[in-house]
Order: structure tokens, then sequence, then C-alpha cells
């Protein structure tokens, strides 16, 4: 009961840290035209944001798996709740990139540490049964997909009928949840030794040169790949060529999201029924021929290229709970930094690339960049084969 109620918390915590997160898309057009600033330079920002809240989230969990406290979770929360709905206060674009990369660094510091509590707390509770693990893991992630599908809606619907400058108000179930975490969620010390300590270089290496672990890296970058670039160039389309309303905006990212959820929940259905590489190429290749049908209908038949943004929603996130478990059963010695590199890394590296991207889609046309875009998950799902399960 106690490690069921210690999931249940830290998925609640997933969906508040990821609803923070899901603020910055749809509203970044807002802000760039108060700011005064191109598309390339939003999605420089977007980038920025996206390499603090994912691309160091290996080296908070290297510490966190050799402390086993609850810093990270406690202190992700405090400063994602409180800096990253300041952005919208902003008076310039120096401040803009101060305010995001200390809420992306809580978002950082969360991510890794509550991925390996849940997998602690899930082998205690299922006894090292792969698929139970796995079951939990969905519902860990997919609470993060629902909040990070809700922080979109939250933050259209704040900017749309009170104004962007009240969006700091909501910091406050942030910090709430924040200090419910050290009543409910147990310390790992007192439940289990104190872990050997991991040398950081070794333990890179380690990582780094375990080829089951590279081949799921490069799943879940590209997939993310797909993810982010559609949540981000997107809302400019929508805003800037179809003029729709920051509401229309949030709830196609909600709806965007809520499916990759659904995706992430069902995933261990999916993966009982076809098996784990039947699962892998599914969601690897299905984004190709959904994203060319979005670029033929999104000025003529708008409610076909939104169903067809939904359910690329959820075929990106079907397989991220099975790469997860996978990667921590290769390592499970390695549980939050595997989880830093799934979940935070992969992110982390297609940000360093969606600045070039933005001034791909302002040149050549945001469609057209994001078919170009979908083709490389699709090749490299060749390296599904080598997967071992």
């Amino acid at each position: 009961m106690k490690t069921k109620k210690a999931i249940t918390w830290l998925s609640l915590g997933h969906f508040v840290c990821d609803s923070y997160t899901g603020f910055i898309n749809p509203i970044m057009p807002f802000i760039a035209a108060k700011l005064g600033i191109t598309m390339a330079m939003a999605t420089l920002v977007l980038s920025i944001s996206n390499i603090f809240s994912s691309m160091l989230q290996p080296i908070f969990g290297f510490f966190a798996d050799n402390m086993l406290k609850r810093f990270f979770i406690f202190w992700g929360l405090i400063l994602v709740s409180t800096f990253l709905p300041l952005t919208t206060l902003a008076p310039n674009v120096y401040i803009l990139i101060l305010f995001i990369i200390l809420g992306s660094l809580g978002s950082s510091f969360y991510h890794p540490q509550s991925s390996g509590f849940v997998n602690f707390f899930s082998e205690q509770k299922n006894n090292s049964d792969r698929n139970m693990i796995a079951k939990d893991m969905g519902f860990f992630i997919s609470m993060g997909s629902l909040g990070y599908a809700t922080g979109p809606l939250v933050a259209a619907f704040v900017t749309q009928y009170f104004d962007m400058t009240k969006m700091p108000v909501t910091s406050i179930w942030g910090w709430a949840l924040a200090f419910c975490m050290f009543a409910c969620v147990p310390k790992l010390s007192k439940d289990c030794p104190k872990p050997e300590y991991k040398k950081f270089k070794e333990t890179f290496i380690t990582i780094l040169s375990n080829k089951q672990m590279n081949i799921l890296m490069l799943l879940s970058m590209m997939k993310v790949l797909v993810t982010t670039s559609c949540c981000t160039l997107l809302p400019f389309l929508w805003k800037n060529e179809m003029h729709y309303s920051p509401i229309y905006i949030g709830v196609a990212l909600f709806l965007f999201i809520i499916a990759g959820g659904i995706g992430s929940l069902t995933s261990h259905n999916f993966e009982s029924k076809f098996g784990t590489k039947i699962l892998l190429y599914f969601s690897m290749i299905s984004t190709l021929p959904m994203i060319v049908l979005f670029h033929f209908t999104y000025l003529h038949h708008p409610v076909i290229s939104l169903i067809m943004f939904i359910v690329i929603g959820y075929t990106t996130m079907l397989a991220q709970p099975v790469t997860m478990v996978l990667g921590q059963k290769a390592l499970p010695q390695f549980k939050s930094i595997v989880a830093g590199f799934m979940n935070g890394f992969a992110w982390g590296v297609v940000a360093v690339s969606l600045s070039l991207i933005g001034l791909c889609a302002q040149k050549f046309g945001i469609t057209n960049v994001l078919m170009i875009l979908t083709l490389f998950p699709a090749i490299s799902s060749y390296v599904v084969k080598y997967v071992k399960e």
C-alpha cells in the first residue's frame, strides 16, 4: 500500500511538473509578438528551454542515484512552478531566457529522480515483474503527458480570458504539491541500504558503451524529433497562417498530448498483444504518412488535419514506457541516470537542432519541414531488429 501510494503521488507530481512545461508552446507566438521577436528567435528560446529541461537530466540522475534523497523532487517542483509562469512578465528577451532556464532546470531536476523512484517502488510492489513495472511506468508517463496536455489549455485560457500577466497565480498548486511530497513519498534511505557510490566518468562510459542503450536512445530521439517539432512549429502555423485563437491552439495541443498519454497508458496492452518490436516499428514509421496527409488537408479540410495531428501524438508516445523499462532493465544499477537519458537527453539533443529547424521552417514552410523530419524515424526503424526484448 505504501509503495502504491508513493507511485500515485510521484505520478501526480509528474502531472503538475509537466503542466508547467506545457505552458510555453501555445503562448510563445503571443510572447514573441509582445517582445517583437521573430519565429526563429522564438524557436531558439524554446530550444534553450528544452536543453535545460532535458539534456542535463542524466547528470541530475547521477546525483539522484548516489544520494537517494527527495531533494530533486522537491526543488524541481518549486523551480518549475515559480519561473515558467513568470515568463509572461518578462520585459525583454534576456529576462525571458533567464526565467526559461531556471524553470526548465526544475523540470530537469524532477524527472530522473521521480522515474527512478517509480521503478524502485514498482519493483517492490510487483516482485520485479517486468510487465507490471511497465504498467506502472506507463501510468507515471501518461500522467506526465496529461499534465503536458493540460498546460497548454490552462495557458491558452488564461491568455484569452484574463491576460498573460496573470499566469504567475498558477504557481500556487505547484508549491502546494512540492510540500505534500515530503509527507507522501517516503525516503528511499529508510527502505534500502545506502547505494555504493558511483564514479561519474565510469558511470557514463558504462551507459554510453551499452549497445542496447544506444539503440533505445536513438529510437527515443527520433520520436522526440517528431513530437517537439509538431508542438513547436504548428502553433505558429495556426496563429500566423490560419489566424486561429489561443484557445484553438491550446485545445489542439491538449488533444495531441492527451492522445500521447493514452498511447503511454495502452502501451502495455499493445505490447502484450503484438510484441515489443511490432510496437516499436509502428511507432516509428506511422507518423510519416500522417504528416503527409496533414500537409494536404490543413488548408481546406482542417478537421481531418487536426485528427491526423492527434493520432500522431498517440503513435509517437506509444513506445515510450517500453523503451524506458527496457533501458532500466539493461542497466538496473543506474535507474535514474537511464531515465535521464531516455526521458531527458533525447529531448535535449533534439532541442539543440530546434533553432535550425525553426529557420528552415521560416524559409521553406512549416509542413514541408515536418514531412522531411518524419522521414528520420521511419529510416531509423531499421535498428529495431537489434533490440533485445
